[in-house]
């Protein structure tokens, strides 16, 4: 049964069948673009003691439908940032998420943050992109590309002076990862068949991360509880989309979850 990952990396690869563009024009633009804002950095330059916040500027989802349509995405990321989020994602998958680049453009000049660009990198033209539209990072889905695309693409971000976030759902992925080098590894926590939240999952694999790569929460993460007990795992950030995008007060949500692990215990072994 064909998966919602299956489905959508459906989509994007007919798209990329269909993409008549040049790659070196591609690479040229982006290599021309200025500097990125270092993603990677805000996350390891987060306060002591606190879970660095990367909070997902996110209209719906294949599973969850709609959540906020209308969103403003200069305003949901004015108020993430003024709850202290390191930095933001963004959906620019405009057919089974709503997204868009000008979401990204906007939410990145409002808020002053590195944004990662979320979406499906299935071929170089995808990271060109990202960086032409101004993501100062770009997602590489490990279920999603074989190794040789893997670690492509990943040269290629570094090269065009993005920062790869890695997404790994378990240890086999997490190897794949690190063998091409991934120095920011995100673990989702939800299931690619059953699209459950599996938080034991998470928690195993967060044991089997070096220490020396900034590693990553993702999916599921509903409120400080969920933030603290993956920082207790041994978390850097968590990638929040749904609980805060839908918030009442944004701002006071981000900060209840960058805050959430202070004065509790580390769960990592030997520490």
């Amino acid at each position: 049964m064909a998966t919602y990952l299956d489905r959508i990396l459906d989509t994007h690869r007919a798209s990329a069948l269909a993409d008549r563009r040049s790659l070196g024009d591609l690479l040229d633009e982006a290599g021309a673009c200025p500097p990125a804002r270092g993603f990677g950095a805000a996350i390891g330059a987060r306060p002591d003691g606190e879970l660095a916040v990367i909070a997902e500027v996110k209209r719906r989802s294949p599973s969850r439908g709609d959540l906020m349509v209308d969103l403003d995405p200069a305003e949901v990321a004015t108020s993430y940032a003024d709850g202290g989020a390191s930095c933001l994602s963004v959906l620019t998958d405009s057919e089974w998420f709503g997204g868009s680049a000008d979401d990204l453009r906007a939410a990145r000049a409002a808020s002053g943050l590195p944004v990662l660009r979320k979406d499906f990198t299935i071929d170089a033209r995808d990271v060109c992109d990202a960086r032409i539209m101004g993501a100062d990072a770009v997602l590489l889905i490990a279920a999603a590309l074989d190794d040789s695309e893997l670690g492509d693409f990943s040269a290629l971000a570094t090269e065009l002076g993005l920062d790869a976030l890695v997404e790994v759902h378990d240890e086999a992925e997490l190897e794949r990862a690190l063998a091409v080098g991934a120095g920011l590894v995100g673990v989702n926590q939800r299931d690619l068949v059953t699209f459950e939240v599996d938080t034991a999952r998470a928690t195993r694999v967060a044991a089997a991360i070096p220490p020396e790569v900034r590693s990553v929460a993702e999916s599921g993460i509903m409120g400080p509880e969920d933030a603290a007990l993956l920082a207790a795992a041994g978390y850097d950030a968590v990638l929040v989309g749904e609980s805060v995008v839908v918030s009442d007060d944004r701002r006071a949500a981000v900060t209840a979850l960058r805050r959430a692990p202070l004065g509790l215990p580390d769960l990592r072994a030997g520490e």
